[in-house]
Parts: C-alpha cells; sequence; structure tokens
C-alpha cells in the first residue's frame, strides 16, 4: 500500500521544510520508511518557491483552508494517509484572522480527512496554549493546565479542542504537538531581522536575560512530526516538540554574536538595547488593549514576551516515541547563518 503524506502550510518555512523531510532530504529528520507520495496545499496564485519541481512524488494543489469546498483535490484518493497540518496563523493584520484561519480553518481540513478516509492528522499547534510558565523551575509538560496568551493562543486551543474532538468521535487518529519559537535555515524575514538587531546592537535584553525560552530547531521539529506519523503510541497524544533543553534569552543572543563574529567575519557592535522590566509590562498592557479592539502590532507582542519563561519538558516525546534532537543552539544557529551567507540575505 502507499504511503501518502499531505501538508498544509506550504511554501511557508515549517511545511516546506517537512515536505522535504518526507522526501529524504533532511538528514537530522530521517524516520520511518519512504512516502511515495507528498501532497503540499498551497494558495491560489502563490508562488511554491523551492517546492516547484523538487520532486516527482510532490504535488502542489492549490486550496484555502477557509474554504472548505477548494480542499476537495487536496484529499482527492487519499483513503489511509497521514495529513501533517501546519497552516497557521501567528501574526494577523486584524485579530479576526487568527479565528479564521488556525480554528475555523482546521474545523474545515478535519471534515475533509475524515470524509476522505484518512488515517491519522499530526497538528502543530504552539506553546501559546500554555501561555507562561508560573516560575523559572517550571516547565510545561503534557499535563500542564492551559493558560492560552492573547488571541493566538486562544486560536490555537480552539483548533486543538477540534482535533480531540474528531478524534473522541473517531473521524480519524490525531496528534497534537506543541512547538516552541524554532528556527533555522530559510527562516522567514521576522527571523531575520533578530539576527539585523543583534547585530547592530538592538536587540532587547530584559533586566539580566535570564528567563528561559524553549526553541526547536526546525529539522528537531520535522523528526518529531514524522515520529507522531509513525509511532502506534502517538495515537490521539500531546507531545512538546523542542530542543532537548531551554536556553536563557542572553545565551541565545550571544551564541548568534559569537558566530557572526568568530565564524562569519560579521562585524557586530556587541552592543544589547538593555531595558527594565517595566518595559514589558506596558507593552503587554498595549497588545491586550490593541487585541480586545481588534488589533495586533507585531512588535509590541513581541516585546510582552521578551521577559517571559516559556519552557517545556520533552520528556514523553524522547521516552514514547524515541525523539531524540540531534542538533541544539549553536549548530543551529551556525546553519542558519550559512543559510543567510549562502543566499545573499542581507541582515
Amino acid at each position: 500500500m502507499s504511503r501518502i503524506a499531505l501538508v498544509t502550510g506550504a511554501p511557508g518555512w515549517l511545511g516546506s521544510r517537512l515536505v522535504e523531510a518526507l522526501l529524504g532530504r533532511v538528514d537530522d529528520a530521517a524516520v520511518g520508511d519512504r512516502w511515495d507520495l507528498v501532497r503540499a496545499l498551497v494558495l491560489p496564485g502563490q508562488d511554491p518557491g523551492r517546492l516547484a519541481g523538487l520532486d516527482p512524488r510532490l504535488e502542489l494543489v492549490q486550496g484555502d483552508l477557509r474554504r472548505p469546498d477548494s480542499l476537495r483535490p487536496f484529499v482527492d484518493g487519499v483513503e489511509g494517509a497521514v495529513v501533517f497540518h501546519c497552516a497557521g496563523l501567528i501574526h494577523p493584520k486584524r485579530i479576526q484572522e487568527l479565528y479564521e484561519l488556525n480554528h475555523l480553518g482546521t474545523e474545515h481540513l478535519l471534515a475533509a480527512a475524515a470524509s476522505a478516509r484518512v488515517q491519522r492528522l499530526v497538528y502543530v499547534s504552539s506553546n501559546s496554549v500554555a501561555g507562561m510558565n508560573p516560575h523559572r523551575d517550571h516547565r510545561f509538560d503534557e499535563a500542564t493546565v492551559d493558560r492560552p496568551y492573547m488571541h493566538y493562543g486562544r486560536s490555537k486551543l480552539l483548533a486543538e479542542a477540534a482535533v480531540r474532538a474528531a478524534a473522541f468521535a473517531g473521524s480519524l487518529e490525531t496528534v497534537v504537538v506543541r512547538p516552541p519559537w524554532y528556527y533555522g535555515p530559510f527562516q522567514p524575514a521576522r527571523q531575520t531581522t533578530f539576527f539585523t538587531m543583534i547585530r547592530t546592537g538592538k536587540a532587547p535584553i530584559i533586566g539580566g536575560g535570564h528567563n528561559l525560552r524553549s526553541m526547536a530547531y526546525v529539522d528537531n521539529l520535522c523528526q518529531g512530526l514524522l515520529l507522531c506519523a509513525d509511532h502506534p503510541a502517538a495515537r490521539n497524544r500531546t507531545y512538546w516538540i523542542a530542543d532537548r533543553r531551554p536556553y536563557p534569552m542572553h545565551e541565545i543572543v550571544d551564541t548568534v554574536e559569537r558566530l557572526m563574529r568568530d565564524e562569519f567575519g560579521i562585524r557586530c557592535s556587541g552592543g544589547r538595547l538593555r531595558l527594565p522590566a517595566i518595559a514589558t509590562e506596558v507593552a503587554y498592557w498595549a497588545d491586550r488593549g490593541l487585541q480586545t479592539a481588534g488589533l495586533y502590532h507585531q512588535k509590541v507582542h513581541v516585546l510582552s514576551e521578551m521577559d517571559k519563561d516559556i519552557a517545556c519538558s520533552i520528556a514523553r516525546a524522547e521516552a514514547e516515541l524515541g525523539y531524540a534532537p540531534a542538533v541544539e543552539l549553536q549548530e543551529g544557529m551556525r546553519r542558519s547563518l550559512r543559510w543567510l551567507r549562502d543566499s545573499g540575505t542581507a541582515f
């Protein structure tokens, strides 16, 4: 029987990398047997980017998760397939867009997948469903009580509820994956802007920058997603997928700067934008006020999180799935910088 994988979120960052992993082109994510067909959902009129002509096993199908009828070609003739639902909106223009895509789009996909007799759907959720750690020694795990952060977290929580309801109804098997901040080659502009801020000495550090952030190198995350597709133990379960340990915020910034300077010969200012804790408090209330009015400002939202601890445990994924993240912060950031250099991306 042919192994078929369906992927939403292409040609986005994670979706495209997962497609490459499914086609056996990502060594650090290699898991399981060959996939015979990979079908990726692309918005009508959207440039497929590096996926165009990538592999004869890859099909690019147009469709929009917000329009249920447009999903029929995506799920045509895929009985027994696995769906990787990577599509999601993080930084909207209007708050309502979060619910239209993250929540309702997931419901539309679940209905289409069930009607096509798909075997399993792996849903990429977010750490924002859990919120913030109550103290520095705390780690999110699969038993953590959810405290979603702002509307993005709520939209993803509603999507998780829809996924679990489909599993409970017996429509298909499901797996929920909660990744934190991920990083790696082919990063989007917002991540490159972060590198620019480090190079120019404008990376914000709140207090001493000791707050902890779990991160996931993108190939580690792909490995986890593939394990969730194949492993019997993953049926109707939830997993945190991240690098092996969380990193202090100052270590993240210091690592990128050191690599730029010492390995890539990039001149860095060596400075930091050091801010008091009240800066994030002000940003939080500004963000909350804007979102209450249905509006969104990316820089304000990001600043509101900069002093927070957002750290998780991957113990369940290690024990049940054999998840073994091969890449940690320094090597992952080295690969990111190498990609920026080789692609000629200015930062």
